[in-house]
Parts: structure tokens; sequence; C-alpha cells
């Protein structure tokens, strides 16, 4: 049974770890299926476009698969998740266009949050969100990226609660899940480990001195980087696969925004390649780099 399955806490996809009664007592049995289920994903137990397997779940967590249906159903709505008739359902791959729009929208929302949270925020709820930084601080020491990143969820987690704007809250929670895979590859690839503490306690500051304006700069400003550091994660690994040295240099040689990300790298994308690299030469000289290798693999 999934309630007795970690005596000593289970992990929350907002990152805290909460005891097996506290969860139960919280949530309906779905409900804890469906954090059960995310966290495969986030791991990757369950990989991009791998068939989920309703069987094997419920023995796993110890259900019926009626609960496993309803998780499903609900992590479909967050678009974790997908349905295909007659097939069953799979892992969702999200795009780079697609986490694209959802930052568009989540740095909006984000802005909304520090404004809001700099006029409300308690003592209490300060402190608890300084001691979230401390433990971030801790696990940047130990470079322990897996801990950094559940606590970086649950520091988010808490800026919308605290925001106190249910519909807010809910919003933002539903936008936000198809996020996390990208995030934890921009701490692991995209340098977001080195920095993203630093633009937390900056915003942390700004709410602590009710400077409202600040706070919504700072923490739409942090979402921004966020998007740039999922580009440069994105395109890292699409560099990699290209081969030589030179050729990683023309592909990571783009701009923040980079929209090479998530396809093959061809010689015909030259008109696109030339909005993203800082001028004609260095397109030219990719260009014909890139075309080589292509040739070299055909």
């Amino acid at each position: 049974m999934i309630a007795a399955a970690s005596p000593t806490g289970t992990m929350s996809p907002t990152g805290t770890t909460r005891t097996a009664l506290q969860l139960v007592q919280s949530n309906s049995l779905p409900a804890l299926v469906q954090i059960e289920i995310e966290q495969l994903i986030l791991r990757g137990e369950l990989a991009i476009g791998q068939r989920v397997n309703e069987s094997e779940l419920a023995a796993r967590f110890g259900t019926s698969r009626g609960p496993i249906r309803e998780a499903l159903r609900a992590l479909e709505e967050s678009r974790l998740v997908r349905s295909e008739k007659n097939r069953g359902v799979f892992v969702r791959e999200i795009s780079i266009a697609e986490a694209d729009e959802i930052y568009d929208v989540r740095e909006a929302l984000d802005q909304l949050i520090g404004e809001r949270l700099a006029e409300r925020a308690t003592a209490p709820q300060l402190r608890e969100l300084e001691g979230l930084l401390a433990q971030m601080d801790d696990a940047t020491a130990a470079q322990d990226v897996n801990s950094y990143h559940a606590l970086n969820l649950r520091f988010h987690d808490l800026l919308v609660e605290f925001a106190g704007n249910s519909r807010l809250t809910e919003s933002y929670r539903k936008l936000t899940k198809g996020l996390l895979l990208f995030r934890l590859r921009g701490l692991q690839d995209g340098g977001g480990f080195a920095v993203s503490g630093t633009e937390h306690r900056a915003v942390v500051e700004a709410i602590a001195a009710r400077d409202g304006v600040r706070a919504g700069r700072l923490l739409r400003q942090h979402a921004a980087e966020s998007r740039a550091r999922m580009h440069k994660a994105a395109c890292a690994a699409n560099c990699d696969s290209v081969g030589t040295e030179m050729a990683r240099f023309c592909c990571t040689r783009s701009t923040a925004r980079v929209k090479l990300s998530g396809t093959t790298i061809q010689p015909t994308r030259q008109p696109v390649m030339q909005k993203y690299f800082e001028n004609e030469l260095i397109t030219s000289v990719c260009f014909e780099m890139f075309a080589a290798v292509s040739a070299a693999k055909a």
C-alpha cells in the first residue's frame, strides 16, 4: 500500500517530505497515486514515450486499477501523459515550443506572485522561505542537484501559496507541472545549479523589504532565466550528438533563445540558423560545418 510503503516519509512533487499519515490525511488515494506517478516520471522510471501499464502500477502501489485510472486522468489534464484510443496511456513528450508557451504565462504569473507576496508575506512565512534557502545552500555545497531540485520546487510552490489567491495557486501548479523535467535539466545542464540560489535570495530580500515592484520584476526575471537555461540545456544535448568540437562550437554559439533544440540539425535550416547566430560570418561557417557533418553521416 502507498501509505505504508515509505514509513520515513514521501517526497511530494513540490519537494516536501511528509509522513505516510500526513499524506493519507491530506489526500485521496488517487491523489496519492498521482504524486507517486509524477515522481516516477520525474526520476525517469517512466520514460518519455513509454506506455503506462495500469496493472503494474496497481501491483506496485497495492491498489486496484480504479485509483490508477483516476490518477492518470488527472495527469492527462496536467499534460504529463496522453491517452491514445485502443492503445493506452503514454508519458507525454513536451516540445521546446510548448515549454516556451508555458514560460510565457509563467513569467507573467511569477511577476504577480512577487508583487502580491511583498504586500502580504508574514514573518513566519519569511522565516520558512529563509529556511528553504539555507537548505538549498546546503544542497549546492554538497553538489546534490536532485535534492536541490526538490527544494526548488517547494520554494516556488510556497511563493504562490503565500500569495494568498487560491485560483492563482491552482492555475500556477497545473501550468508548471509540464516543466518539471525541463527545470531539472536546466539545473543540471543549463547552469542553473550555480546561480539559482542567488536569484532566489534576491527575490526573498525584495519580498522582506516590501518592495512589490522589485520582487515582481526579479521573480519574472528568474523565470525568464530559467527558460534560457532550458534552451541552453536542450541545445547542449543536441550539440553533444553532433560530433566534432567545431560543430559543438557552432551549435553553442547561438543566443539564449536558440531554437535548434529538439530537432535534427540539418544544412537546410540555414535561413532559420541566421536568426540565432551573432553574425553572418559565424552562420556561414557553421552552416558549412553542419553540412559536412550531415554528409559524413549520410
